[in-house]
């Protein structure tokens, strides 16, 4: 379970005198999650999730967090609102942890997208990209293309023992990337925004939740993660055009990409693989085998960084 700061009933009744959302009625850890303490709060006012910021997040950028959040909730996207306490604060602490009440939004991740969930989530992106035009406060990308040759260096050689091609592989895309599109338009974006941050009931996007890797970057970087995010099975094996159209298709409808942005999606696509890449490497080799946290396969990305290296922008775009 993900729960790394425990809550006792006698905190949470102290903490919630802060708010105006009543009292406690049910109150349970939530399993999912690998960063931070998350709770399910039921009161006599509704639903809420309380989360703890364990020491994997920024804390530093909470404030700028709640703020996206606040702004997209506002925009009526289908993001949880953080709750403000009676005198208007977001951001608590509780158990000598940052802490937030954040609303409940129900529906469920998936695992397997289908085409009709690709193209949802391509209009709930392109939907997020017009929701930030007058969001100017920016956050830099500390995982973005300037940080992933160091990025590589911090997993000390030991790269080759996750698969002895790998080192290659990396070395390649370290090498294709160092000319990246920097031209290109940035934004506030997601770059997080895998199947299982993406809440849906019946095909509908219910909620876009995670956005604790959000910055400002290039704005079709982020179209170009979640592409590699919902169009390849999770071994990276096997690449869905379907839903890549679907996707394209989607994200035309509520916002679309420009020629220059198009032109450059397998270079983009091959940067946030890489990414990717980098971080899972780093957490193979430096997570312990009794961590709670289970290990993800850095070859599931290494093999998407290598389709996208030979890939054409009709191919990214499913033709």
């Amino acid at each position: 379970m993900a729960v790394f700061t425990p809550v006792t009933a006698a905190d949470l009744a102290t903490f919630l005198l802060r708010y105006n959302i009543g009292t406690a009625t049910s109150f349970k850890g939530i399993a999912e999650g690998v960063q931070n303490s998350n709770f399910l709060l039921e009161t006599t006012k509704g639903r809420f999730i309380l989360t703890l910021y364990e020491d994997r997040v920024d804390t530093a950028a909470l404030p700028w967090f709640l703020a996206l959040t606040t702004h997209l909730a506002d925009k009526h996207l289908p993001v949880p609102r953080p709750i403000v306490d009676r005198a208007g604060v977001a951001l608590q602490t509780l158990n000598k942890r940052p802490a937030a009440v954040i609303e409940f939004v129900a529906g469920v991740s998936v695992t397997e997208p289908t085409v009709e969930q690709s193209h949802s989530v391509g209009v709930a992106l392109g939907q997020l990209h017009a929701a930030v035009r007058d969001f100017s406060v920016e956050r830099a990308n500390n995982l973005g293309q300037t940080h992933w040759r160091a990025m590589t260096t911090r997993c000390n050689g030991r790269i080759g023992e996750i698969d002895p091609a790998l080192p290659g592989m990396i070395d390649a895309a370290l090498a294709a990337t160092a000319d990246w599109p920097n031209d290109l338009a940035r934004a506030t974006v997601h770059t997080d925004l895998f199947p299982d941050n993406v809440l849906m009931l019946d095909g509908r996007v219910t909620g876009l939740i995670d956005f604790y890797f959000a910055c400002t970057d290039i704005r079709a970087f982020d179209y170009a993660t979640t592409h590699a995010a919902w169009c390849f099975s999770p071994d990276g094996q096997t690449y869905h055009a379907d839903r890549a159209r679907a996707l394209a298709a989607g994200y035309a409808a509520s916002h679309g990409l420009t020629a220059a942005e198009i032109a450059a999606l397998p270079r983009l696509g091959q940067g946030t693989a890489l990414r990717f890449t980098l971080t899972r490497a780093y957490d193979w080799l430096n997570t312990p085998a009794d961590a709670l946290v289970t290990r993800k396969d850095p070859m599931a990305f290494a093999r998407r960084m290598m389709w996208y290296g030979a890939a054409t922008p009709d191919m990214v775009l499913g033709a």
